[in-house]
């Protein structure tokens, strides 16, 4: 029995979308539920998860999530949408739909449209990795990680029971919040970096384009700055797309505040340029605290 009084282990759970995320989800819950099967349209992944003994069965349609109690959607955001709008008929009365996507509020949308009989609750666990692909699953990838749940027109008690005990089974903390609300929060601590981390890389790579000994030079800043810009390209897409209003006042932000140093720079004004690199390292070491 979980904390929450629900128990996942006479449960069989589909998840859909073996990736990264979806893998290491699967790998966290493989030994806690009944049952546990997948699907996704690579062969090559299928074969793998089969093989790791990850999925029990898996299929590259929706067909598996007939003989769930518990389906977990976890591709592409875009995906996820489209998903949420056939797979209804798919699913057992008193089942969950979950996704795990990282934007939630055209999810939470699609998911008000769902029949009465199923439950719904729009998920987002606060963890990944730059890189993607089931061979870089691991089952810890989840452990003390902040896990998002917002509630949909379907979310009942037990719904959200459920939900609850997956964040549970896996090592996450539950953070309950409404749609937007994450939206607008994770445009600037999530989906923000990746911008910046991609738009360091592409200047830095247009320089170095004409400068052959810049990559030589390139250490542990440049490392740690622009590793975000390693993501997948088709996920990150599809984050910018779905939550774009929220991304571009984000990028508005930071724009705002590059031209800010810019002229401070360009006033050569000392201590007028320490006060603000010192309010940014404080912001930095303000976060580190809450951290721990």
């Amino acid at each position: 029995m979980d904390e929450d009084g629900f128990t996942l282990r006479d449960r069989t759970v589909c998840v859909v979308g073996l990736g990264l995320m979806g893998g290491s989800l699967a790998l966290a819950l493989r030994d806690r539920v009944a049952a546990l099967t997948g699907v996704d349209v690579d062969p090559v992944t299928r074969a793998a998860a089969l093989e790791r003994g990850i999925v029990s069965r898996a299929a590259d349609d929706l067909t598996l999530a007939r003989e769930a109690d518990v389906v977990v959607l976890a591709t592409p955001v875009r995906t996820i949408i489209r998903l949420v709008g056939e797979i209804g008929p798919f699913l057992r009365p008193g089942a969950l739909l979950f996704d795990i996507g990282s934007v939630k509020g055209p999810v939470v949308e699609a998911m008000n449209a769902l029949p009465e009989a199923v439950g719904a609750v729009g998920g987002h666990p606060m963890c990944g990795k730059a890189e993607a692909g089931l061979r870089h699953a691991e089952a810890a990838l989840y452990e003390g990680a902040p896990f998002v749940l917002c509630r949909t027109e379907r979310s009942t008690e037990v719904a959200l029971s459920i939900a609850g005990a997956i964040v549970n089974a896996v090592g996450a903390r539950m953070i309950v919040m409404d749609a937007g609300w994450h939206d607008r929060a994770v445009a600037f601590i999530s989906h923000l970096p990746y911008a910046l981390s991609a738009a360091l890389a592409l200047t830095a790579g247009t320089y170095a384009a004409t400068d052959p000994l810049a990559w030589s030079l390139a250490a542990s800043g440049f490392r740690d700055t622009s590793r975000l810009a390693g993501s997948d390209p088709l996920m990150m897409a599809d984050i910018l797309l779905t939550n774009a209003d929220a991304v571009l006042e984000t990028l508005d932000a930071a724009r705002g505040s590059l031209e800010e140093l810019s002229a401070l720079i360009r006033r050569g004004d000392p201590e007028a340029l320490i006060a603000y690199l010192e309010r940014v390292q404080q912001i930095r070491h303000d976060w580190e605290r809450q951290r721990s």
